[in-house]
């Protein structure tokens, strides 16, 4: 298992890009992490596509159980919020991350909208494999 990898003795790096068009229910799961793999997140945009309605965005990440190197005091599992019901203004583009975060194997990224069909995510990643 590569619940916690050494990254400097990976296989293989992608770069990778995925898009969303939100629904309303804002636990949906987006993205996965498959087993072997860690994904590096790089940014995440969300672009309301609405021309006249703002729309609330919700973006959250379920932690697979793991205990984690270097650090003491933490959750090794739960959802955590990255937004929570973020006011994505019409005809408006929020950047909900711009600083890398890691997701590991077995996590899970979830995300919805108040109205479906308004929010369009995209998620830009690596893709990190050691097998």
């Amino acid at each position: 298992i590569m619940a916690n990898p050494n990254i400097v003795s990976v296989t293989s790096i992608k770069g990778e890009s995925v898009g969303f068009a939100l629904t309303a229910t804002t636990t949906t799961t987006l993205m996965t992490v498959s087993a072997d793999k860690l994904v590096k997140i790089n940014r995440i945009t969300c672009a309301n596509v609405d021309g006249s309605s703002s729309a609330d965005l919700t973006l959250s990440i379920t932690k697979s159980n793991f205990t984690p190197d270097g650090v003491a005091n933490f959750d090794t599992s739960g959802t955590f919020h990255l937004a929570k019901t973020v006011s994505v203004p019409a005809d408006a583009t929020l950047v909900v991350l711009d600083t890398p975060i890691y997701m590991m194997e077995s996590d899970i990224l979830k995300g919805g909208a108040n109205a479906a069909s308004d929010l369009e995510l995209f998620v830009s990643y690596e893709s990190i494999s050691d097998a």
